[in-house]
């Protein structure tokens, strides 16, 4: 008897339905990871979110910032996340380890990546050094560089990288023009212009933050994200046009997050951000993903061995 009603059951499941997302629909938030704690860097999804701009296209977004313990690539290869913001040279690794993702939108434009030295020399004639680095390590153009010129450089992994700089502890730290170069210059140990090497500025130009979706879920919520990345573009046009409204939105995110920060901090970060979406070449804000830079980036880290093979753009493109 319980044969057959199993039977029965089971015959009524094949029978019904399939759920939404099954069918290709897929229900419920469109789950955006940012990649590191709130702050100005993510300004734009912010003001998206609060400007009802995601709400206009139709959608319902969940901004959520990863986990000290979790990754946004993590959180990509958990298939936990609808879509990531991640820098280029990321991306490249991801889908270099089998992830094939998708660009639905480009914000950055160049490079923030720097090296500062303590002694106010040249970073990259420090003899043999000690780096303060990344809690994942040296980045991975900084990386292709120092192995390029053959430099003696250890990296120091610290999820406080800034704080064993200014400890005395290293020789020079890795540091984001947006961020811990303007943490830097606060603690008063940037003497010298000549100690901070920006690396866009010596021919490593690399632009960074984009968004990006595995292919199968972009392939299956193609129209959400779609809308998602013209309302964030909206958020971001909206923020150069009112940066102090922008500011205030930032600050009550990172209020609502807890952030250890200031304002004043904050504020450089949303005005240097802002600076890194505009072209080096056209000097627009044209959000794309160039191919010359994708080229780049991954021939250098192939052969840094960052990579296994060389990665073009139009495997990054829809």
């Amino acid at each position: 008897m319980k044969r057959i009603v199993a039977l029965i059951l089971f015959a009524a499941f094949l029978a019904s339905p399939l759920p939404a997302q099954t069918q290709g629909r897929k229900t419920g938030p469109f789950v955006v990871s940012l990649q590191w704690s709130a702050q100005a860097q993510f300004a734009g999804y912010y003001v998206a979110q609060e400007k009802g701009f995601y709400q206009d296209e139709g959608i319902e977004v969940l901004l959520r910032h990863p986990y000290v313990t979790a990754s946004t690539g993590e959180q990509a290869l958990a298939d936990s996340v609808d879509a990531m913001v991640l820098p280029l040279v990321e991306a490249l690794e991801l889908v270099d380890k089998g992830m094939p993702l998708v660009n639905i939108l480009q914000t950055s434009m160049n490079s923030g990546v720097m090296l500062i030295s303590r002694y106010g020399n040249d970073p990259m004639q420090l003899g043999r050094a000690k780096i303060a680095t990344w809690r994942a390590g040296f980045s991975q153009i900084p990386y292709c560089v120092v192995k390029e010129k053959g430099l003696d450089y250890e990296g120091v992994p610290s999820a406080t990288n800034v704080n064993i700089f200014v400890a005395g502890a290293v020789d020079a730290c890795l540091a984001m023009s947006y961020n811990e170069y303007y943490q830097i210059l606060q603690a008063g140990l940037l003497r010298d212009p000549k100690a901070a090497y920006r690396f866009s500025e010596h021919g490593y130009n690399i632009q960074e933050d984009g968004i990006y979706m595995t292919r199968r879920r972009w392939g299956k919520d193609r129209d959400r994200a779609e809308r998602f990345a013209r309302a964030s573009r909206k958020g971001w046009e909206w923020a150069v046009a009112h940066p102090k409204e922008t500011l205030e939105i930032v600050m009550q995110y990172i209020q609502a997050n807890r952030i250890a920060t200031n304002r004043t901090l904050q504020r450089l970060m949303l005005e240097e951000t802002l600076r890194l979406q505009l072209d080096p070449d056209s000097g627009e804000r044209e959000f794309r993903l160039r191919p010359d830079m994708v080229r780049q980036a991954s021939g250098m880290m192939h052969k840094a061995g960052l990579l296994g093979r060389e990665i073009g753009y139009e495997e990054l493109v829809p």
